[in-house]
């Protein structure tokens, strides 16, 4: 029997981004925590995990443009998505109360993400922190009974935590879209999504003509994003995902934009993860 996955994540053990990689590759991966995006990008990179699981998008609050600009400086090929749906759970220490808790500490987009809940709730003080789950984990290490943190039903599990309310987000329709990444890309044949990022010349119409590639092949279009270039003022990257495979009429419209672009880079070609929310 073979050594688990290896599957680097930011933040703690029990974060989304924990649950994220469980749901898509297997509950007996085995989780390697890091302190920041960077080194995430740096594991997979150096081969001291197999995986990555990184959020790149949330319904709510938009894109995660630092992880785009990691993606477009790192060399790693994204081979999977999906996405989560965010709940968010009141995590307490054992026999505590709601009516007893002062302090609430999370992630600060945790806790822009439960408004309504400190509303309904103004003894409680919102404390920011690092990371979801870390926030739990230092509770219950050493935390006192007036204290809470906002996390995953994972985190209180994991932590031994007691979930004294649930799905206090304000948005149920409150989801996150993560990129499973690894040093070479996937195979192509079940690939259904294509990500690229690319550069044109600054001249007019340079855009329309860059994406009528797709339009007169009959190519959707997931998503379009820009981002300035580092040192090159008001020079932008485009990233971009297409839907289909990565062969006929997507992979023409593929090359026609290459010749296009100054710069050209297929970020990866994989099997399409997201699905409508219910």
């Amino acid at each position: 029997m073979g050594q688990p996955m290896q599957v680097a994540i930011q933040g703690e053990m029990g974060s989304f981004s924990h649950q994220a990689a469980r749901e898509t590759l297997g509950e007996e991966v085995e989780i390697r925590p890091c302190p920041s995006f960077d080194a995430l990008f740096d594991a997979v990179g150096s081969g001291g995990a197999d995986r990555a699981v990184v959020p790149i998008e949330n319904s709510l609050t938009g894109s995660i443009h630092e992880n785009y600009d990691r993606l477009l400086a790192r060399s790693l090929h994204i081979v999977g998505e999906t996405q989560l749906r965010i709940q968010q759970c009141l995590i307490a220490r054992p026999g505590a109360s709601l009516g007893s808790l002062r302090r609430v500490a999370s992630h600060p987009v945790a806790l822009a993400q439960c408004r309504n809940f400190f509303a309904a709730h103004p003894h409680l003080e919102a404390v920011a922190a690092y990371d979801t789950a870390g926030s739990v984990q230092r509770l219950l290490q050493a935390g006192p009974m007036t204290e809470a943190a906002i996390a995953s039903r994972l985190a209180a599990t994991l932590y031994h935590g007691e979930v004294l309310a649930e799905g206090i987000e304000d948005d149920p329709q409150n989801f996150t879209r993560f990129l499973v990444l690894a040093r070479e890309p996937g195979p192509i044949g079940g690939a259904a999504k294509t990500s690229l990022a690319f550069t044109l010349p600054n001249v007019a119409g340079s855009l329309h003509r860059a994406l009528g590639a797709f339009a007169l092949r009959g190519a959707s279009l997931a998503k379009i994003e820009s981002r300035p270039l580092r040192g090159r003022p008001w020079e932008y990257a485009f990233y971009l995902d297409v839907l289909g495979n990565p062969q006929g009429r997507v992979g023409e419209a593929l090359a026609e934009l290459r010749g296009l672009a100054g710069e050209f880079r297929i970020l990866g070609s994989y099997p399409e993860g997201l699905k409508k929310p219910e």
